[in-house]
């Protein structure tokens, strides 16, 4: 994910792909983002309307706030905090989904890229990180928790750097242990 969001040199562009990825969103989800729907305060993202018309919050990442500051100051978005080419409407898929192949082809990853693989980077990097298959349910807005569990698959590299409880017990060696009677 680094080397596609550093491969982006256009701030909106960065920002776009920044904000899809740190908080797993669709792209109409990320299409549909307001101005208002930005809580810097408590680090949330306000989705309205998601898929199955649902309303939830997402993640605004502490990192980002600062670019995303930065980004609306200089572009003065009216309406939709991506807007494309006329002021006040919204940035369109095609357009999200050129800058990401452009920056994948960039940062050398040659494997098809689309813009589900952000979400789908987001909730695996979560799961990876240890926290709860159900803060991600909540996170990504699905309803059953069988939808969130098929990122559980993705993360079995993790699951080779899990330490056994028994590496941590403190065993005295078989040459110390007295004779079994």
């Amino acid at each position: 994910m680094a080397a596609i969001i550093d491969a982006i040199e256009n701030e909106k562009q960065r920002t776009l792909m920044s904000v899809i990825y740190s908080a797993g969103l669709r792209r109409s989800e990320a299409q549909n983002l307001k101005l208002s729907d930005i809580d810097y305060t408590r680090n949330l993202l306000f989705i309205r309307a998601g898929k199955g018309k649902k309303d939830r919050f997402t993640l605004l990442s502490q990192s980002l706030t600062g670019a995303l500051k930065s980004y609306i100051n200089k572009y003065k978005p009216l309406h939709y905090v991506f807007e494309g080419e006329k002021a006040g409407e919204p940035y369109s898929f095609a357009s999200m989904d050129k800058i990401l192949k452009r920056a994948a082809s960039k940062a050398g990853i040659l494997k098809r890229v689309h813009l589900h693989l952000l979400r789908h980077s987001f909730a695996t990097h979560i799961l990876e990180d240890g926290y709860d298959t159900r803060y991600l349910q909540q996170l990504l807005g699905h309803n059953s928790i069988k939808t969130t569990q098929q990122y559980t698959h993705l993360t079995n590299e993790s699951v080779i750097k899990i330490q056994s409880p028994f590496d941590k017990l403190m065993l005295k060696s078989r040459n110390n242990r007295p004779p079994t009677p």
